[in-house]
């Protein structure tokens, strides 16, 4: 009697930071690096509702970020690059992100990426988002130390906020996210996210 034994499955390829920053992507598909896994999604497609949730995010924490006192972080949008960590490597494309002052005083002209955790990561789900990799890209988030996580669903016109340990908060049109001790000063109608 012959044993049969299980097939066998290829151990997932790990990839360092350098090797993931050497890959050039195949047209239209956007590549994150988590916990050194390469993962590929299909590049947003062009969708002015996402576009315009991402102006108006933008332009809304902008005006909040000008009347901050120095030393003032700085805002980033349009799938901004970054390193949230070195082991395991990760580095992801963020929709926009707010780092603090101290984050962006570390940076160097090693890399075109942001290399740090952001206090605040918005994404904005488009048509193209598959739900486990906003799941995937949240639990990043959580693991690495962002301070507050917003996203966006511009369908719905809702906002969940995740972070600070605290279970997820859903804001619709008709509320208002409340101040944070990492955003201080930044009480914000949903509605101005969608204007």
């Amino acid at each position: 009697m012959s044993t049969v034994l299980p097939p066998i499955v290829p151990s997932k390829v790990l990839l360092t930071l350098d090797e993931f920053l050497a890959i050039v992507p195949a047209e239209n598909v956007e590549l994150d690096l988590i916990r050194g896994e390469l993962k590929e999604r299909p590049m947003t497609k062009r969708n002015r509702f996402h576009a315009k949730a991402e102006a108006s995010v933008t332009y809304v924490l902008k005006a909040w970020l000008i009347s901050q006192p120095e030393p003032k972080g700085e805002l980033y949008s349009g799938e901004v690059g970054c390193i949230l960590r070195h082991d395991p490597p990760s580095s992801v494309g963020i929709d926009v992100a707010y780092f603090s002052a101290e984050a962006v005083a570390a940076q160097t002209d090693a890399t075109t990426l942001i290399d740090g955790v952001p206090l605040l990561a918005v994404e904005i789900l488009s048509p193209s988002d598959k739900h486990e990799d906003i799941v995937a890209k949240i639990d990043l988030y959580l693991e690495v130390g962002v301070a507050v996580i917003w996203v966006l669903d511009p369908d719905f016109k809702t906002v969940t906020v995740y972070g600070n340990g605290a279970e997820p908060q859903l804001f619709n049109l008709n509320q208002s996210i409340a101040e944070s001790p990492f955003l201080p000063g930044l009480n914000l109608p949903v509605k101005d996210l969608f204007a």
